[in-house]
């Protein structure tokens, strides 16, 4: 059975390495220059250049073992245009050399621009966490 969301999940593959290797340029390589984005320190930005500056630079350099869950992935591809949802999970880094539990989801959308997929819009977030022991959620 062939996989619809193939060339979306290799994406995220490609993703992961780039993260992983710390590697700014082919991260721009995968994203539209108008890409629009939220991100677990930026709330809302425009432009592959700012994003790289105010996220990318902040996050992935203390970061380790980032790890998008690529195949319970759900998305869908309709011609050109597409979106995948999925869980990712890495480790923060301390002063003291530890590290931290950071679990979190990203969507993202995707044109596929010249042949090739890129992402539009990616919004990539902490999961929330629990609310402390007899709190009440507020509106």
């Amino acid at each position: 059975m062939a996989d619809d969301l193939a060339p979306l999940r290799d994406w995220l593959r490609a993703w992961q390495t780039c993260v992983r290797a710390v590697d700014f340029a082919a991260g721009r390589r995968l994203c539209a220059p108008d890409i629009v984005a939220f991100g677990t320190v930026v709330p809302f930005v425009q432009g592959l250049d700012v994003i790289e500056k105010e996220q990318w630079h902040r996050v992935w350099p203390v970061i380790r073992d980032f790890t998008i869950d690529v195949d319970n992935a759900r998305g869908a591809i309709a011609g050109d245009r597409g979106w995948i949802a999925a869980t990712w999970d890495s480790r923060g880094t301390l002063a003291d050399g530890g590290t931290f539990p950071r679990p979190g989801r990203c969507t993202l959308a995707f044109e596929r621009r010249g042949g090739r997929w890129l992402a539009t819009h990616t919004h990539f977030s902490l999961v929330p966490s629990p609310p402390a022991p007899g709190a009440t959620p507020t509106r």
